[in-house]
């Protein structure tokens, strides 16, 4: 096999996966929500950010890696899977990339949840005490203050001018 026929398998690969596609779908996500959440707290760090780059970049690399290797020896886990859970998901074929972005998706969405709650987007308040409950057992970046503020919708100062008024 040359050169040329491994970067076509490689190029199609890529192209077909939908595995792939959501990955970088999230990654992109939560760069842009850890951003946003870097700026309303004016808290930029060039290490969290170089150390969140080399992550996102190492799971892209990694997931392309396996979906070449996947392609080339054609390894397939879904004789793993019970048939109720690929019925009901419907797809036909998971090797090693598909397993691992699947990881790569749940760990991403974890940091996109927490990111949009203190983020402060408008989430509906079930969805945030539930997403802020979760993470709170998930996470250890909730600390107190955070959790009264998501929960709340405030700072102390606020709910003090309330209460005085």
């Amino acid at each position: 096999m040359n050169l040329w026929e491994i970067l076509t398998i490689f190029w199609a690969t890529v192209a077909s996966n939908r595995f792939i596609k959501l990955v970088l779908i999230v990654v992109i996500l939560d760069t842009l929500l850890g951003s946003g959440r870097a700026i309303k707290e004016k808290q930029f760090n060039s290490c969290f950010g170089i150390d969140g780059a080399i992550r996102k970049i190492a799971m892209v690399i990694s997931v392309v890696i396996l979906a070449v290797i996947d392609r080339l020896i054609g390894f397939n886990m879904l004789p793993f899977v019970p048939e109720e859970i690929l019925q009901y998901i419907g797809i036909t074929k998971m090797g090693m990339c598909e397993f691992f972005c699947l990881l790569y998706i749940m760990y991403e969405a974890v940091s996109i949840l927490k990111n949009m709650c203190l983020c402060g987007l408008p989430i509906p308040q079930k969805l945030r005490t539930f997403i802020e409950k979760w993470l709170k057992i998930m996470t250890s970046e909730l600390d107190e203050k955070q959790t009264d503020v998501i929960i709340g919708g405030g700072n102390d100062e606020d709910t003090t001018n309330s209460r005085t008024r």
